[in-house]
Order: C-alpha cells, then sequence, then structure tokens
C-alpha cells in the first residue's frame, strides 16, 4: 500500500468514528437539551462559557457562534476566572461548562461560583456522576464513543460531538428568535459574509449623486449629466418624477447621426431594468452580469415609481460582493 493509500485510510476511519459519535450524539438528545434552550432563552444576560484545553478551544468557538447569532456570549477561561475574570460573570447570566471527564481541576472555582451565587449552570460532560454534572441545573451527557485517534487519549470524538451540540444549541436558539440574514449581517458587517448580506439600499447612491434628466431634456444636456456623475449612464424621468427610461452608452452609438439635436425621449431605452433598494447586492450583481449591464436604478416595487438610488458594478465589486 503506498503512503497516499495510508493517509487515506486512516482519514477515513477517523472520519467515520467521529461519524458515529456524532450519530450516537443525535439519539442520546433528550430534555436535558431543551432545558438548556430554555435556561438560556431565561437568561437576561449573557451565556458565559467555559472549558480548559482541548474543550477551552471548543468552548471559544460556540461562544463566538452563539453571539453572531443573537445571543450574546463571552467565553471566560477558567484558570483566568479563578484569578479576577469571575467578575465577568454576574447573576442575570448562564454557564455553559464542559469537561469530556467533568473532573477538570481548574473548572471547580467557576463551578463554585455559580452555585454560590444562584447562577444557572449548564454542564456537558461524558460521566453522569462527575462532579460538573452532578453540580449543573442542567446536566447534558456526552455518549461514550471512540476517540479517533486510536489511542483512545486525545481528544478527538469527543471534541467533534461538543463541537456539533454547541452548533445545535445555537441554531435552536437562533430558530426560536427568528433570526434572519439581516440580524446576521449586523453581526458580519466586514468580510465575505457581510458584504454578501449587503442589501442594495447599503451601496446605492442616493440624493444629487443619481443622474437624472426629464423626457423634455436636450441631449446635448443629457450628456453633460452623464459626464458628471460618471456612471456612464442617464435616468429619464416623466412629469411626475417616475423613471420611464435610461440612456446607456449603447443608446447613443445608435443615434450618433443628429444626436445633439434630439432630445432624451428619442434617445432613451423605455421600462428599464431596476432593483428593489432592499434586495441583496449579491442578486443585482447576479442581474447585471445577466443582461450585461453596469448599472441599475433603485426603485421601490410598490413605490410611486420614483428612482431612489443607483447602485454600479464597481460599487459591488469594491464591497467584495463578487
Amino acid at each position: 500500500m503506498s503512503d497516499t493509500d495510508k493517509f487515506l485510510s486512516t482519514a477515513r476511519r477517523v472520519i467515520g468514528i467521529e461519524a458515529r459519535g456524532l450519530a450516537a450524539l443525535s439519539e442520546s438528545l433528550g430534555d436535558s437539551f431543551a432545558e438548556a434552550v430554555a435556561l438560556i432563552l431565561d437568561a437576561r444576560g449573557r451565556v458565559i462559557v467555559s472549558g480548559m484545553g482541548k474543550s477551552g478551544h471548543i468552548a471559544r468557538k460556540i461562544a463566538a457562534t452563539l453571539a453572531s447569532t443573537g445571543t450574546p456570549a463571552q467565553y471566560v477561561h477558567p484558570a483566568e476566572a479563578s484569578h479576577g475574570d469571575l467578575g465577568m460573570v454576574t447573576a442575570e447570566d448562564v454557564a455553559l461548562v464542559l469537561s469530556n471527564s467533568g473532573e477538570t481541576a481548574e473548572l471547580a472555582d467557576i463551578i463554585a461560583y455559580t452555585r454560590r451565587f444562584s447562577i444557572p449552570l449548564i454542564g456537558v460532560a461524558s460521566r453522569p456522576a462527575s462532579t460538573l454534572l452532578r453540580q449543573s441545573d442542567v446536566a447534558i451527557v456526552l455518549p461514550q464513543a471512540e476517540e479517533a485517534c486510536g489511542t483512545g487519549v486525545v481528544p478527538t470524538t469527543s471534541t467533534t460531538m461538543t463541537l456539533a451540540l454547541g452548533d445545535a444549541l445555537a441554531v435552536a436558539l437562533m430558530e426560536h428568535r427568528q433570526f434572519t440574514p439581516e440580524h446576521f449581517r449586523t453581526f458580519h458587517p466586514g468580510g465575505r459574509l457581510g458584504a454578501r448580506l449587503s442589501t442594495v439600499r447599503d451601496l446605492m447612491h442616493g440624493g444629487p449623486a443619481i443622474p437624472l434628466v426629464t423626457v423634455t431634456t436636450p441631449m446635448s444636456e443629457a450628456l453633460l449629466t452623464i459626464s458628471q456623475k460618471g456612471f456612464g449612464v442617464v435616468g429619464v424621468t416623466d412629469a411626475d418624477g417616475r423613471l420611464v427610461g435610461i440612456v446607456t452608452d449603447g443608446d447613443l452609438r445608435r443615434h450618433m447621426e443628429g444626436l445633439l439635436s434630439l432630445t432624451v425621449e428619442e434617445v432613451m431605452t423605455r421600462n428599464p431594468r431596476t432593483i428593489a433598494p432592499g434586495a441583496l447586492a449579491e442578486t443585482a450583481v447576479a442581474l447585471m452580469n445577466e443582461k450585461k449591464i453596469t448599472c441599475l436604478f433603485a426603485v421601490e416595487p410598490e413605490g410611486d415609481g420614483r428612482a431612489l438610488g443607483i447602485i454600479h458594478i464597481h460599487d459591488c465589486l469594491r464591497a467584495g460582493v463578487v
């Protein structure tokens, strides 16, 4: 067997072992999971997530996932908690403490603190009789599962199960709170994810920046507006201010002969493609690519037909919407 085959065989074995652990976790979930969700929903403060070692790394990720999906959360290192960081934990919080064995020595102070000040405690461990789960208000027992390392001493399947459990809690909470993509974007304004959730309204140019002329405007004036506004197009409005047309570079080329003697109405393309201000910028990019255009005027579908803004493909690219 070649090295490549050996590596792939090991990878598949590890993934298979951890997959069986996740299946066992799914089957073992019961009332304690629902009680944990209810306890977090009732909390007026944050979810304080703590764990030591590998469980600490998982705890950090769970805290980050909760915080980004509408459940205020903070990771507190158990050793630092014993040296002052317990002051971060308030009576309005709920603690989520992770430990595979349930006997991690560094967790003693944070567990005792929750008991002393009646702070709700959710414990996650694999041993029902462990100190952590005996002290917890809600005890979630991880099923017995083979670690994928082969020796049984390296946290692998156990940390995967704990991570999945944290994701399950976060999603159950966000679905109960009817957490929307718009809420998600509030907590993710930067990066590609934030860009993908940007709306046309977030990126469009409005007010005086919108290139608009009326149907009776001479093309000589329309050309000045196109040049001054810098979008390469101009929108055309009727007497009531409704967007009824657009003059693009293609329209100019089609009417080169005698262009300056014409009015905008004689040159424009009627019923231009528009987009709602509340639409995702990603949708605007897809539409511009499909129609091979570079700009879209933003118009409310149920509004009065007035142009509220204009979005250019370059605005989307600068924001990271691709």
